[in-house]
Parts: structure tokens; C-alpha cells; sequence
């Protein structure tokens, strides 16, 4: 079973930039803070920045991705996207969105998440 759809990877040369996008399988992500993860081989998950629901719209961003990668929502909400520039070797990973059920703020924790993608191939080189 597949709660959320991850698109939009692929491979880009350094200082490149890609646009990523996580849906709900059938469902909206309106009413759901949703949080990017990332995994690269070897390496355990890292959250990197998230978003809340639609009626909060508060943001967080981990340092290592503060002023390169931006989140955001479509004007319904229903979509999250993932706007990532001036990528580094280094951000090549799979990509990984998870909702979680919050009324205020969001988190990258992977343990509140409650649904997840199978996520996305970023692959970073020249």
C-alpha cells in the first residue's frame, strides 16, 4: 500500500536545481503537516524541513538545507512541494515525504510520521 507519491527526481549536474512534489494516494494533504526526508546509501534517514497544514503554513528548515531548498504548498493544498537549488554531490539520496497529523507547527521526526512515500532519486553529478 502507498500513502503518498513522490515525483520529480532525477539526475542534475552540481549547482543545478530540481522541483520535487508528494501527493496523497488518493487523498489531500491540506489538513496534514508534511515533512521531507531524505536517505543515501549507508546513511540513516535525515529530515531535513517540513511544512504544516494548510490553515498554519508554519515552516522549519534544518541547517544543512537553510537557503537551498524551499517547501511549499499548491493553492489548494493538496500537493507539497519541494524546491531544491543549488544541489551538492552531498543531496544525493532518495527522497521521502511523510504527513503527520498536527494542528500547530511541523516536525522532522520520523517517529510522528504517519504516512509515507516510497520516495524519489536525486542523483547529483557531472
Amino acid at each position: 500500500q502507498v500513502d503518498l507519491v513522490e515525483s520529480g527526481g532525477g539526475l542534475v549536474q552540481p549547482g543545478g536545481s530540481l522541483r520535487l512534489s508528494c501527493a496523497g494516494a488518493g487523498f489531500s494533504l491540506e489538513n496534514f503537516a508534511v515533512a521531507w526526508f531524505r536517505q543515501a546509501p549507508g546513511k540513516e534517514r535525515e529530515g531535513l524541513l517540513c511544512i504544516g497544514r494548510t490553515a498554519d503554513a508554519s515552516t522549519y528548515y534544518e541547517e544543512s538545507v537553510k537557503g537551498r531548498f524551499t517547501i511549499s504548498r499548491d493553492e489548494h493544498g493538496d500537493t507539497v512541494s519541494l524546491i531544491m537549488n543549488n544541489l551538492k554531490p552531498e543531496d544525493t539520496a532518495v527522497y521521502i515525504c511523510a504527513t503527520e497529523i498536527r494542528r500547530y507547527g511541523c516536525s522532522v521526526v520520523p517517529g510522528g510520521m504517519l504516512h509515507w512515500g516510497k520516495g524519489t532519486q536525486v542523483t547529483v553529478s557531472s
